[in-house]
């Protein structure tokens, strides 16, 4: 175990110049923990090795956020510091995997900050150096993506709040990896690169961190933060860009609410750090908004909006968080999410797992009951849908065209390839046309999941939908299939939540090419 010199002097322990870092009043009481919206309560004695809990929670239980809650006592974070330290010798169990110490290193940090110099034990220094030492000799090279930033987050952290030759090294070594990631994480559109709009405000999160504890100790040269100013703001601008009605992400790839921080706390931490300043727009007429590299078109007016993916399901080398989601959309009318993509229930071997990864999860098409991209696993893609083009063009003040294709079929027999059209005019409606081509006798299912805060019945060829007091919110008129049924799904907006929502299910079969099409009527 190397020895760390503890800074001498508690003055120059990290700053932060504003915190976004309290992430909710999440405690019922300090033996509680609720992770995943899974409670389980401990008498007195954590159990860290909790084997009854699945994988992520447990590994929520080791990152320590609870640290930044504000109605959990201040002697219950004491104690649990203790009792981890206690518990988790060096290399052992969930707490000792670099992506669970990354998280814990960054969150204890920030809370040593926020207290008294005589309030930190020396055995909470010693653990912490010695988790930072751990850490710079088990990176994770072999999963790169989200996980190699937070393990460089970790290291810049540990080396601006420790003084001497080791913290200098961990400063340099996380610093080295933010200017190496600089391009790759982010692409030119501002999108994280894994497309999952969860994980891109966790990155942006990341990068605020970076320039809040950077600029506050003056630890590295200007033109690197300003390289991360600019990749916030891009990052920002992308987010709003793609930021629903609602104030809330899509659910594109592995996305849930109440994971990440919401836009909105995001902007107000931007604002915090650096003023920038941020409004939220409805516009009066249609407006598109392009992000070619991460894959999402954006039709907005008002407070009507669609989204849709026609991009790479990730990084070709880590493409761990895809979902079968190419040409699927959701789509909000008067800020109310109405098609939905089917989140996230777990990060367990699971049948929802599977489910909510799967082409029939996504208001898109599937051939002959096979996998845009061959999901397997968990985390596992085989060959995978790529978008062969995409465009939208506005092309009149109320009047809208998008097309877009992708060749995750032609594994097929016949080759079918996917192509989608969708053209939105008058302001109120949305047709949306799939055209099948290629060769031979397949079949052809398009699919449309209901918010589960709303259902679907059908009447002849078109589809109500129906709020909660049956009131008509929109038609879906059925222009192309020869069967329409009416199936159950399930919607998954956060970890550990499933509602079950109606499907909306057209199908044909026969000789390509085959057309699919409906047409969305706003009431």
């Amino acid at each position: 175990k190397k020895k760390i010199k503890l800074p001498k002097n508690i003055s120059n322990k990290a700053k932060f110049t504003s915190s976004l870092f309290i992430k909710s009043e999440n405690s019922v009481d300090d033996n509680t923990f609720t992770f995943l919206n899974v409670p389980k309560q401990y008498d007195s004695k954590v159990n860290w090795l909790d084997e009854t809990m699945p994988k992520l929670w447990r590994y929520n239980l080791h990152y320590f956020d609870y640290l930044l809650e504000v109605n959990r006592s201040p002697s219950s974070k004491v104690n649990l510091i203790d009792s981890w330290i206690e518990h988790n010798p060096i290399g052992t169990g969930d707490g000792w995997e670099p992506y669970t110490a990354s998280l814990r290193i960054v969150n204890w940090i920030k809370y040593f900050s926020s207290l008294d110099n005589k309030e930190i034990k020396g055995s909470w220094l010693d653990s912490l150096a010695l988790q930072a030492a751990w850490l710079e000799k088990n990176i994770e090279y072999h999963i790169l993506a989200n996980h190699y930033l937070k393990n460089a987050k970790a290291l810049v952290f540990s080396g601006v709040y420790f003084e001497g030759v080791d913290a200098s090294r961990w400063l340099h070594k996380g610093l080295a990896i933010i200017k190496e990631e600089a391009a790759e994480q982010l692409l030119p559109d501002g999108g994280h690169y894994e497309r999952s709009p969860m994980y891109h405000c966790i990155v942006t999160e990341d990068y605020l961190d970076f320039f809040n504890i950077l600029s506050a100790n003056n630890s590295a040269n200007q033109e690197l933060i300003a390289l991360i100013k600019a990749k916030i703001v891009k990052a920002l601008a992308f987010l709003n860009n793609v930021t629903l009605p609602d104030g809330d992400i899509s659910l594109f790839n592995d996305a849930a609410f109440a994971i990440a921080p919401q836009p909105e706390q995001l902007y107000a931490y931007a604002q915090r750090l650096f003023g920038y300043s941020f409004e939220r727009q409805f516009p009066k007429s249609a407006v598109i908004e392009s992000c070619p590299d991460t894959g999402y078109y954006v039709i907005k007016n008002d407070k009507d909006m669609m989204i849709i993916d026609c991009g790479d399901v990730g990084p070709d080398y880590q493409p761990g968080h895809a979902h079968c989601d190419t040409l699927s959309y959701e789509l909000a009318l008067n800020g109310q999410r109405i098609i939905v993509d089917s989140g996230v229930h777990d990060y367990e071997n699971s049948e929802l797992r599977r489910y909510v990864r799967g082409t029939r999860a996504h208001n898109t098409v599937m051939i002959d009951n096979e996998e845009q991209s061959e999901v397997w696993g968990v985390f596992r893609v085989a060959r995978r849908a790529k978008p062969v083009y995409a465009n939208i063009n506005k092309v009149s003040e109320h009047s809208v065209r998008f097309s877009g294709a992708h060749d995750g079929y032609k594994r097929l027999q016949g080759e079918p390839m996917h192509e989608r059209f969708i053209h939105y005019c008058n302001g109120n409606l949305w047709e949306v046309t799939d055209v099948i081509k290629g060769s031979g006798f397949h079949l052809c299912e398009s699919f449309i999941h209901i918010h589960p805060d709303f259902s679907a019945r059908l009447d002849d060829d078109s589809i109500c939908l129906l709020d909660n007091t049956n009131s008509v919110i929109a038609i879906i008129t059925i222009n192309s299939a020869d069967q329409v049924s009416i199936e159950k799904g399930w919607y998954c907006p956060e970890f550990g939540k499933k509602f079950e929502n109606d499907v909306v299910v057209l199908q044909t079969k026969g000789n390509l090419p085959v057309t699919l099409a409906y047409t969305i009527h706003k009431q």
